[in-house]
């Protein structure tokens, strides 16, 4: 998955906004006011950082060299994925989902209930 391919995805989820508070290197893509993912601009090939569960996030960790921890996040609960095409599209797009499942699992109901009709 490409950098542009990665930001069109995290666009694509209902209630996505995103924000640029560190910069315009970094892209950072919230729900409810909670972020899921941030996207690097620089560099190449580009990484994105998402939120993940402990124990799935070591599981990515072992299986895939370009998965590591958060950068500059909370280790244990982000990691970050280097955009070197390792990563199959169909895993990536999980990952994605995967962090944004989790962060609207947290959001009050009503904020949940808005988003399931949007």
């Amino acid at each position: 998955m490409t950098r542009d391919e990665a930001l069109g995805v995290c666009a694509g989820f209902p209630g996505a906004v995103e924000e640029y508070p560190f910069g315009d290197g970094v892209a950072v893509f919230k729900v409810g006011g909670r972020i899921f993912a941030l996207v690097a601009l620089d560099g190449n090939p580009g990484s994105v950082s998402l939120k993940c569960d402990p124990g799935l996030a070591v599981e990515w960790r072992a299986r895939y060299p370009a998965v590591g921890p958060g950068y500059h996040l909370n280790e244990r609960h982000w990691n970050t994925v280097e955009l070197d095409g390792s990563v199959d599209d169909d895993e990536m797009r999980e990952m994605i989902d995967h962090s944004y499942d989790l962060v609207v699992r947290r959001l009050p109901r009503a904020i949940r209930d808005r988003l399931m009709k949007s």
